[in-house]
């Protein structure tokens, strides 16, 4: 399980982890939660679900959302890095994406962007995940705990040889 892993590695480094959602409505933070001694290491999560939410509680650029959507590359970046502003951590995870049925942005179900901004490295990973809304949701969670775990476990000096790939039928571009 990745979540301890990501927990134990922003300790270890004494780095704090501030989470934003969207598709995935919680779930990376309650993944997060559900670890023993998370309390140690994780500040909070917001629940960005709505697009203006995005600008007034994370600081993504109304322009930006106005001209792309909220499904894009930069909104993930700019959510990453609007929760560590807002919590006061170190670490910022950022999920938003198309859970389905229905295309929004126009990206069809399935396109998810995944962000980790941390004080050395920032990353964001698109994903094209399948399967029902559940599917994709969860997906989503796993994807970007598994961002955030290698960016932290490098930080801190761990040794890791690339990106885990959780589920193999995912196409990260």
């Amino acid at each position: 399980m990745t979540a301890p892993r990501l927990l134990e590695a922003a300790a270890a480094r004494g780095w704090t982890i501030g989470v934003a959602e969207s598709l995935t409505g919680g779930l990376v933070t309650a993944t997060l939660v559900s670890v023993p001694g998370a309390s140690k290491v994780l500040r909070g999560g917001i629940v960005a679900y709505a697009t203006d939410l995005k600008a007034g509680l994370l600081g993504v650029d109304a322009d930006l959302l106005a001209e792309r959507g909220a499904v894009d590359e930069a909104v993930a970046a700019q959510m990453a890095d609007g929760v560590r502003r807002a919590t006061g951590a170190d670490v910022g995870l950022a999920t938003t994406g198309v859970a389905g049925p229905d295309p929004q942005d126009g990206q069809p179900p399935g396109v998810v962007f995944v962000a980790v901004s941390t004080p050395v490295a920032s990353e964001v990973h698109r994903l094209e995940l399948t399967g029902d809304r559940p599917q994709i949701i969860g997906d989503a969670a796993r994807g970007v705990i598994e961002l955030a775990s290698l960016l932290v476990s490098e930080a801190s000096g761990e040794k890791t040889d690339s990106y885990p790939d959780p589920f193999p039928e995912v196409t990260d571009k």
